[in-house]
């Protein structure tokens, strides 16, 4: 693990966290794992409940609107890979000690808001400020959901043979917030058009309504997405190289048909980050039969959500791959998500 920034590696996890995880209770059904969103623990009668927690969001350079947008919906969208929507939420914030009752006021009513549009209910938490606290996190989350027993699905069930496939495109947040954070240098290098078009990608971040449509999906087709992981850090690559992880899978990512938009690339690009490695927040990497897969599609497609399929899941002996037009190798994901060190490298150089 050394002093990398960044989520931990799967070796760092499987060494340093799941073997120290308190005591072991038999109702957790789904505890902490690598390239697992959510936990999952058996209620009495015939009910499950379902948690995740994530980074809160504070970045002075997007807007105190868009740092609520990112705190509420990186936890939904986790939330959305079980197929159900988030009921519950506890918000801890330590928020840095420049920031006024002003600020305050209006990053939360836009939590409240956001919360609410989606039927969460904030059910507790803590708030403070706090000297040293000058990175762009302020503090975590957790979402709550209930529903029947075996409603819920996790990345840890994607199987052999699944198709997989990938909504909207990649490197959604990562193409937004640049844009946003840096408007005149991105209108100058990629044109004014250009930087609209990613700004405007802001709010497809949420990718809430792709996980309750493969719910309603399942219910009418039986079970035919059979798990769900959202794109964060690492990118589309990363979230499946994670999911394979969770789920003991191989691979096998044809890299030619990862959606990538050209707005997205031309502002990646510039920027010196590869959009299929950068953070994507928005974007589910699905598992899903492949007979299925052209009626998914087209289910999602309904709802205005595109989908690709980009692979299938394999044997885990036949590695976790990628193919490329140099043929077959392994998808290794980097350390970190370039895109920390993009945005704060331009934040070093003053860009605007």
């Amino acid at each position: 693990m050394k002093n990398d920034t960044g989520k931990i590696t799967d070796e760092a996890f499987k060494n340093l966290v799941y073997p120290f995880c308190g005591a072991s209770r038999p109702e957790v059904r789904i505890g902490p794992n690598f390239g697992t969103d959510i936990s999952i623990i058996e209620l009495p009668n015939g009910y499950e409940m379902a948690l995740t927690s994530d980074p809160l969001s504070y970045i002075p350079n997007l807007g105190t609107e868009e740092s609520a947008w990112l705190s509420v919906h990186l936890m939904a969208n986790d939330m959305a890979t079980t197929g159900v929507a988030p009921q519950y939420a506890q918000f801890v914030l330590n928020l840095p000690s420049y920031v006024s009752e002003a600020d305050f006021q209006a990053y939360w009513q836009y939590i409240h808001r956001f919360c609410r549009q989606i039927g969460v209910a904030i059910t507790g938490g803590h708030t403070g400020r706090f000297e040293g606290m000058n990175s762009t996190i302020a503090g975590g989350g957790t979402m709550i959901a209930i529903a029947e027993k075996g409603k819920m699905l996790c990345s840890q069930y994607a199987q052999p043979g699944n198709d997989i496939i990938v909504t909207k495109q990649a490197a959604l947040i990562a193409t937004s917030i640049l844009a946003r954070c840096f408007p005149n240098t991105v209108k100058e290098k990629c044109g004014v058009s250009a930087f609209q078009e990613a700004s405007d990608l802001f709010y497809q971040t949420s990718s809430l309504t792709e996980g309750l449509t493969a719910s309603a999906f399942n219910d009418s087709e039986g079970l035919s997405v059979t798990a769900m992981h959202d794109v964060t850090e690492g990118g589309i690559l990363g979230a499946i190289y994670e999911m394979a992880v969770a789920s003991r899978c191989g691979t096998e990512v044809e890299i030619s048909l990862l959606p990538i938009g050209t707005v997205a690339k031309s502002v990646c690009d510039l920027f010196g980050i590869d959009p299929a490695y950068s953070v994507g927040a928005g974007s589910m990497v699905m598992a899903v039969k492949p007979e299925k897969t052209p009626q998914l599609i087209q289910k999602l497609s309904t709802e205005g959500i595109s989908a690709t399929r980009v692979g299938r899941f394999v044997s885990p002996e036949n590695g976790i791959n990628k193919i490329t037009s140099s043929g077959e190798s392994r998808i290794i994901p980097p350390l970190k998500d370039p895109y920390w060190a993009a945005f704060f490298k331009a934040l070093n150089q003053g860009l605007t």
